[in-house]
């Protein structure tokens, strides 16, 4: 037989593979140990972070921030345990050295302050915050301790007499000036608006226009005011930081109030360079808008003076045409410049938008009614300035058609406001509309008994008519005979007059005519009715006319008397 050969190389890789099997396996073993080791519930702990943290501060300066439960103490008890040791350290002991030991607690290292030989607090790990461990506790140790010194030397500040004696004094020179810097703001302000006064007084003395320099002087007297309330403000705030910084007690609250204020200008300020490019974006859409209303507004005057001519644009409508285009217009700027205005996407913006759209669509009810009715009014042509109408029970003079009403001047020169959708309601007798070409028809109605001649009745009439001169000549007068009653018959005069103003006027004149022409011709007037018919005809003779007019006025006076 042959003999076996023998490989040391064969031998060295079966080893290595052996070995290199029990390496991964208890690898593996041991990260299986750890893992269940983390999966175990641990021992409660005598030192927890809590989320409730405690700020410490001393003479009104801040010495820690506690963030951890010690002992079952939470953070609270624990700052209020440190505050009455720092409270309760004797006025000879507040000299001694304020340093710090370490010690270690539940396996977290702590640190313990002492004045003297007096403890004050503890600290711990679980009590830094992300930058504090970052530093170390040492770190923190002494950052607390420049604090305490801070603060006790705050406390020795104040228990000095030349300290207390200067904070005073400083206080009362700093409010004497203040008061005398806000008074002497006060009198150049009230002696500039008046000088601003008297030059307004003085324009408008000399022109009853108004001009820019008017409007100018009023928004002077405005900034002025601005100005004094702002600088009134800054020395206020001088004054008071003055105050607080004279003593120890209160410095930190002036230099708290300094870094409030530092950071609403840079928030003021940070918002105003943010904002600029939008609010320079809506102001640009402002003046285009504006520059467009002006256009709008030269159209619709030269539509109204004749220059121009639209079919569907009368005379009587260019106001409320314009008006209601120009409100479009801005409705739409409005609309473009909303998302440019600063604030417009925070939700106090978003609820007083929401809050105002339900008011106007809870309340506006009845103003829309009244809109529509106005509009409804204006496009039919119904009545215009200047127009004698009869509406709503009301008759007069119009001199305003409105967006909610219509207002109406009556004989009596009351000025009588009938709403929109009253006249929308209600016939509306227009007595101007066709006075231009065939004058203002009015009326006059009388009744005449059967025993007088018709033909005698129209001409009576007629003859009235004519003697007063009030009335136009074409178209003639007419009279029509209305109905036949039982005891009478009802004749109407129906003439024309020039000016529909002298309306009253003119009834009132033609109405003596009549009398005086009936009474010439000894027919009765048979308003009003009789119980019986009297033998002889009522009326009064020519020739008593000037005596029953004196013995009329001489009775009068008697029993007036």
């Amino acid at each position: 037989m042959r003999p076996q050969l023998q490989y040391p190389c064969r031998d060295l890789s079966r080893s290595w593979l052996v070995l290199r099997s029990t390496l991964v396996t208890r690898t593996l073993l041991m990260l299986l140990a750890v893992w269940l080791l983390g999966q175990t519930p641990p021992v409660q702990a005598q030192v927890q972070a809590s989320t409730n943290a405690e700020r410490l501060e001393w003479w009104n300066r801040e010495i820690v921030t506690f963030r951890a439960t010690v002992a079952d103490a939470a953070p609270r008890a624990r700052a209020e345990r440190a505050r009455q040791h720092l409270l309760t350290v004797p006025e000879l002991e507040m000299d001694g050295n304020i340093h710090f030991e370490r010690f270690t607690y539940q396996g977290q290292a702590g640190i313990q302050f002492l004045i003297g030989d007096r403890p004050l607090f503890p600290i711990v790990e679980a009590d830094m915050n992300v930058d504090q461990r970052f530093k170390g506790l040492d770190a923190m140790a002494n950052d607390v301790v420049s604090r305490l010194e801070l603060a006790r030397s705050a406390w020795q500040e104040s228990r000095s007499a030349n300290v207390l004696m200067t904070g005073a004094a400083k206080t009362l020179v700093s409010l004497t000036v203040g008061v005398l810097l806000i008074s002497a703001i006060g009198r150049a302000r009230r002696y500039f608006s008046g000088l601003l006064e008297r030059r307004r007084s003085m324009r408008v003395q000399q022109s009853s226009k108004m001009d820019w320099i008017e409007l100018l002087d009023r928004l002077a007297s405005r900034l002025l005011i601005i100005v004094q309330w702002g600088f009134s403000l800054l020395i206020a705030y001088g004054v008071y930081e003055l105050v607080f910084s004279s003593f120890p007690l209160t410095v930190p609250i002036a230099q708290k109030s300094r870094q409030w204020l530092q950071e609403q200008l840079l928030w003021v300020g940070n918002g105003i360079l943010k904002g600029l490019p939008d609010l320079v974006t809506a102001a640009i859409i402002i003046v285009v808008s504006r520059a467009l209303s002006d256009l709008l507004g030269y159209f619709f005057d030269a539509v109204r003076s004749g220059r121009f001519y639209i079919p569907f644009l009368h005379p009587e409508t260019i106001t409320a045409t314009r008006r209601i285009v120009l409100v479009m217009l801005w409705l739409v700027t409005v609309a473009i410049c909303y998302p440019y205005l600063p604030g417009s996407d925070t939700e106090a913006f978003r609820g007083l938008s929401v809050l105002a759209g339900l008011m106007l669509t809870v309340g506006a009810s009845g103003i829309v009614n009244q809109g529509i009715s106005g509009l409804v009014l204006i496009y039919s042509r119904a009545l215009r300035q200047g127009d004698f109408v009869t509406a709503g029970g009301t008759e007069g003079v119009v001199i305003e058609v409105g967006t909610l009403a219509v207002k109406i001047l009556n004989y009596r020169n009351e000025e009588i406001t009938v709403p929109n959708a009253v006249l929308l309601s209600s016939p509306i007798h227009n007595y101007t509309r066709m006075a231009a070409t065939q004058g203002t028809l009015i009326s006059s109605k009388v009744t005449i008994g059967y025993d007088a001649p018709w033909r005698v009745v129209h001409e009576l009439l007629t003859s009235a008519a004519i003697a007063s001169g009030r009335f136009r000549s074409d178209p003639a007068p007419k009279v029509f005979q209305r109905s036949l009653s039982d005891f009478y018959v009802e004749y109407e005069l129906v003439l024309a007059i020039d000016d529909p103003m002298n309306r009253i006027d003119a009834l009132s004149d033609l109405h003596r005519h009549i009398q005086d022409a009936f009474n010439r011709a000894g027919l009765q007037i048979m308003s009003p009715h009789f119980a019986f018919q009297p033998q002889e005809p009522v009326v009064i003779p020519e020739s008593q006319w000037k005596r029953e007019t004196d013995s009329t006025l001489k009775s009068g006076v008697r029993s007036t008397r």
